[in-house]
């Protein structure tokens, strides 16, 4: 049996906790709306070919598998997803930012930076984000949370080589909703309004500013070979047919020396009754060009004429009409 009193504090308990939900999307719909307009400011140029492999202990597929965004996973909890508490534990312990990195590269399966470019990079997204989750505070499970948030997002971003920012940012803050209010199993209250708050500014600050960058490190190049068919139309020969085609008629067109074949004359007759042709069109357009420009100047003139004699009768000075009534005399 459940008493009024716990009845009424449970009632209590729900709105305040619906209002805090709304104020926190409140929060983040005005860090989304200024994302919008940073990403649209970030443009990229052209892209080279990557060549290094992608690392396996992010568990990351081929993005050039499937040129669609695939679809993103639910949002859940996350801590202790990646760093657990032992692994927690060893970055507590570290002193500088050398050991923590070593640390780190260990937990995550990187290689060194020198090797690859990818691993340097992921493992300064990571070290960074634990440096923030220090200086705000957070205790071992905020931070094991924070960081497999970002690893996630990292996740989706990679993903695909095409543009998903608008959806990551959505998942994102699916993400931190499950880790700010108490509803389990699907939520719980791991950070307060403030560290969420913080958190989402860190990550837009940081990741979702160089969003661009980090999709043309880890994603490959996409190319567009386009291919017109037309109805009614013979389908293009393939570039092998017209590259054998091209190589035969180089063979053919060499000659032994000493030797002058009949084509050799066709074709100077040809190119002699081209050149003629050629003169007579250049001739007849000169003429009718001719004919235009005098005329255009004929029209040019009488219009300069007209608009003369109309601006000399406006420069003459007026004459009043004699009065036809007499002065009278007193």
């Amino acid at each position: 049996m459940i008493s009024s009193k716990s009845s009424h504090i449970l009632g209590a308990r729900v709105p305040s906790e619906s209002e805090h939900l709304s104020d926190l999307q409140r929060e983040l719909e005005k860090r989304r709306s200024s994302l919008s307009g940073l990403t649209s400011r970030n443009r990229t140029g052209i892209r080279t070919d990557s060549t290094t492999a992608v690392s396996t202990s992010m568990g990351m597929e081929d993005p050039s598998a499937n040129l669609f965004p695939p679809p993103l996973p639910q949002p859940g909890i996350c801590m202790w997803k990646y760093l657990d508490f032992h692994s927690m534990q060893r970055l507590e312990k570290t002193a500088t930012v050398e050991e923590m990195r070593e640390v780190l590269a260990e937990l995550l399966g990187l290689g060194s930076s020198e090797q690859s470019l990818r691993d340097a990079i992921t493992l300064d997204l990571f070290t960074h984000a634990l440096i923030f989750c220090r200086q705000r505070g957070f205790s071992l499970e905020q931070m094991s949370a924070a960081c497999a948030m970002l690893q996630d997002l990292h996740k989706a971003c990679v993903a695909t080589p095409l543009g998903n920012v608008e959806e990551c940012y959505r998942y994102f803050t699916s993400v931190l909703f499950c880790h700010g209010v108490r509803r389990p199993p699907f939520s719980i209250d791991l950070f307060k309004e403030e560290q969420l708050l913080a958190l989402a500014d860190y990550v837009v600050n940081t990741y979702f500013r160089h969003f661009k960058l980090y999709k043309y490190v880890f994603t490959p190049q996409v190319r567009l070979d386009l291919s017109l068919t037309y109805m009614g139309l013979e389908p293009p020969k393939p570039w092998t047919e017209v590259k054998e085609g091209i190589n035969e008629l180089e063979e053919e067109s060499v000659i032994p020396e000493g030797e002058e074949p009949e084509e050799e004359a066709e074709l100077e007759q040809k190119t002699g009754k081209v050149s003629t042709l050629q003169t007579y069109i250049k001739t007849q357009l000169n003429k009718e060009v001719g004919q235009l420009q005098h005329l255009m100047e004929e029209q040019l003139k009488a219009c300069e004429e007209r608009l003369n004699s109309k601006m000399n009768a406006l420069e003459r000075p007026t004459q009043l009409p004699p009065s036809k009534g007499k002065n009278k005399t007193k």
